[in-house]
């Protein structure tokens, strides 16, 4: 067998780098001015073939339109009229990079590709790393002003590349835009765009929509990941199903504010580029300074939407998530039942139901601390409040930890509300400009996390928080958007808007350092904060504040499109739901809510003897199933009917499980049967539940009666245990 062909090759004859993953191949040229150019994303081609691709052109070339190939991180300089990626001007005026390329070096999976300007003092370095096994590119930016540090030298630099090299001061850099990468999708018939939108209460809706002729951003600018819009995008060519089809599909992994701009010309060239921040904010790069972005993560298939998000949920589940064999436990949490009215009498009664229905996990939501007897005070104070916990929590905790569940707390760490003792000490802690009255949403303000005093009091805060009080469990929440964002007194005051999500970030990863078992939940509102970069320290995301069932089938298959099920928190609620007003079947509620990370969150008190039988067994099915659901290899299906499902596969491809909702009925539209098309059409597969053998064959093309009960909110769980082969 011909030896297998390298990660990453980079061939300085033909300026080519290739990278590979086991079903696609990236690969980009160097150009004669000395700029990355894109060169082929796609199905894999050896070096040969790849060397013989030309250069990409546009057919429509002219004085006013440039006909070179895409640029791997698009600089405003030249001949160049879409969106750039990188936007700097120097100390003398000047705006734009132009390149030299200055090497190249490669280190396993992963190439560096050097630029230096040729005529200022900064570097850039292009970063790709592929990882075996999986099909995704990660990319990111390094750049650099490489002048001399004040007190260095002369206060003059030379250019870094060997252009002119005329001497050139040496000032401070301004970074107007800086992206973690641009990428191209080959030329296609058409071009249709898939992304997320919705908002409080309605994330994660999922749209397919014909790209446009035009530049169509994507963006995020409230210091959050956001509820109307996510960094994940997937391109094809209008014709893709979830099976079948060329699917391109792109996430960043950031947690605060972002912006991709997609530009589909006119003749047919489409890109893309994207980072963090979003427009109007400018950062400063003194001599000796650097910026590194988050990474910007994409994949290739021609197997559809749902192997591209298999292959995310492979990704996320390798190499993203911190601990990601852990099984995400049972938990309740008690905000629904409670709300602000918490004590220690009321918490020790609900956590007694919640381990007589099997929860692992008991969570003590909002109102344990400080003054905090609605959303007006008490943010900021996070000591127990002496009225609900005369002794503080250690006694809850210590009886939560006899019930055999673990203690988890909700907390706000980011936010204050002016009725705190933390506020009225520390007033210039919150973001603020002095001449703007600040605007408070949910009657609190936000903390700037990138001031690093503020960042050692979190850290303090919390880490004693766990200690104290045996905490196994964080729900990090964030329940507003930045306003008013300055930093007084700061020459860099837009730093924040990056420097506080990576303070946040280091936060966390350093209280899970420091206590091993602890787990944490990634919150914002609901699922205002999902995204690659806070999974690669939480363990899960609270999907949405909204738990009606029928609103969260459409949520969390839009969650599904990037993230893994194991990620995606869901609560069984109780009826009518809350958020809408709608009456369902705690048998349906608990199907929808089992197709990821379970979670119980009604008012206990009220269930009763019957409901209360009935969900400790849903519970308990759960847990018989939950290592498919966390750990196995999810398609997405849809039935006639109005029936939607999930099938789990284990990887050997022996256990199964499928849960199917039908929200609603009509006189005479019986369910079809549903067809499982992962299944082995050689084998034959037992139900254990009703003792039924079935041909692979036949559930694969003619597919599995349902069997849903009469009437609306009709659901089903499904499992098959292969017994042939």
């Amino acid at each position: 067998m011909p030896a297998a062909l390298p990660l990453v090759a980079f061939d300085p004859a033909s300026g080519i780098a290739v990278l590979r993953t086991p079903n696609s191949a990236y690969a980009l040229r160097i150009g004669p001015d000395g700029s990355p150019r894109h060169l082929h994303w796609g199905a894999p081609l050896g070096t040969a073939a790849l060397a013989l691709l030309p250069e990409s052109a546009s057919p429509a070339a002219s004085s006013f339109e440039a006909g070179a190939a895409a640029d791997e991180l698009a600089p405003q300089t030249g001949a160049r009229f879409g969106p750039a990626g990188l936007q700097v001007r120097f100390a003398d005026g000047t705006v734009g990079a132009q390149w030299e390329f200055a090497g190249h070096r490669i280190d396993g999976g992963e190439l560096r590709l050097f630029l230096a300007d040729r005529h200022y003092p900064l570097r850039t370095e292009l970063c790709y790393r592929v990882r075996p096994g999986s099909d995704v590119v990660e990319r990111w930016v390094e750049l650099t002003h490489t002048g001399a540090e004040a007190g260095a030298g002369t206060g003059a630099g030379t250019g870094a590349g060997t252009g002119a090299g005329a001497e050139v001061k040496a000032g401070p850099i301004t970074v107007d835009r800086l992206d973690s990468a641009s990428w191209t999708a080959p030329t296609l018939a058409d071009y249709r765009l898939s992304h997320l939108t919705g908002g409080w209460n309605s994330e994660f809706q999922l749209r397919r929509d014909r790209l446009p002729v035009a530049e169509t951003v994507l963006t995020s600018r409230r210091g959050l990941t956001g509820h109307h819009a996510s960094p994940w995008l997937a391109l094809d060519d209008g014709a893709a199903t979830e099976e079948r089809g060329e699917v391109w599909s792109t996430a960043l992994a950031w947690s605060g504010s972002w912006r991709i701009t997609l530009h589909r010309d006119a003749v047919g060239r489409t890109t893309w580029t994207g980072g963090f921040g979003h427009e109007g904010l400018r950062w400063t790069l003194e001599p000796g300074g650097s910026l590194r972005t988050p990474v910007f993560a994409g994949l290739y298939t021609p197997h559809g939407f749902g192997a591209a998000s298999r292959a995310w949920h492979g990704y996320v589940a390798d190499h993203v998530l911190p601990e990601p064999e852990r099984e995400r436990p049972v938990l309740y949490n008690s905000w629904e039942a409670t709300g602000f009215d918490v004590d220690q009498a009321g918490q020790i009664k609900l956590a007694h139901l919640a381990a007589g229905l099997g929860a692992e996990l008991f969570v003590l939501d909002d109102g344990w601390f400080g003054a905090r007897r609605d959303d007006r005070a008490g943010l900021g104070d996070w000591t127990p409040r002496p009225e609900a916990f005369p002794e503080g929590l250690r006694p809850l905790a210590d009886e939560v930890h006899r019930l055999g569940m673990t203690f988890g707390l909700w907390v706000e760490p980011e936010m204050v509300n002016r009725d705190s003792e933390l506020y009225r000490a520390h007033p210039d802690w919150v973001l603020h400009s002095p001449t703007r009255e600040a605007t408070e949403l949910r009657h609190q303000l936000v903390l700037n996390f990138a001031r690093p005093e503020v960042e050692a009091w979190a850290h303090r805060t919390l880490d004693g928080l766990v200690r104290d009080h045996g905490v196994g469990w964080l729900k990090w929440d964030a329940n507003r958007a930045f306003t008013e964002a300055g930093w007084e007194g700061n020459p860099d005051p837009d730093r924040l808007w990056i420097d506080h999500t990576r303070a946040v970030y280091r936060v966390m990863d350093r209280l899970r350092a420091d206590h091993p078992g602890l787990r944490i939940e990634a919150c914002a509102g609901g699922g205002g904060r999902s995204d690659l970069g806070i999974l690669a320290r939480t363990d899960q995301a609270w999907t949405s504040d909204n738990t009606d069932p029928v609103d969260r089938i459409g949520i969390q298959d839009g969650f599904s499109q990037l993230f893994p099920a194991r990620t995606m928190a869901a609560w069984v609620t109780d009826s009518p739901n809350t958020a809408t007003g709608r009456s369902t079947p705690l048998r349906f509620r608990f199907h929808v809510a089992m197709s990821g990370a379970l979670g119980l969150g009604g008012d206990l008190t009220g269930w009763s003897a019957e409901e209360l039988d009935e969900a400790a067994a849903l519970v308990a099915q759960y847990k018989q199933i939950r290592p498919l659901v966390q750990y196995g290899i999810q398609h997405r299906l849809e039935g006639a009917g109005g029936v939607t499902a999930v099938h789990y596969a284990a990887g050997d491809g022996g256990e199964h499980a499928v849960l199917a909702w039908r929200p609603a009925t009509r006189f005479g539209h019986r369910p079809a049967p549903l067809k499982l098309p992962s299944l082995d059409t050689g084998a034959h597969y037992l139900d254990p539940d009703r003792d039924q053998v079935h041909s692979g064959a036949v559930l694969v093309h003619r597919g599995i009666e349902l069997a849903l009960p009469a009437g609306d909110y009709a659901s089903r769980l499904i499992r098959l245990r292969r017994i042939t082969p």
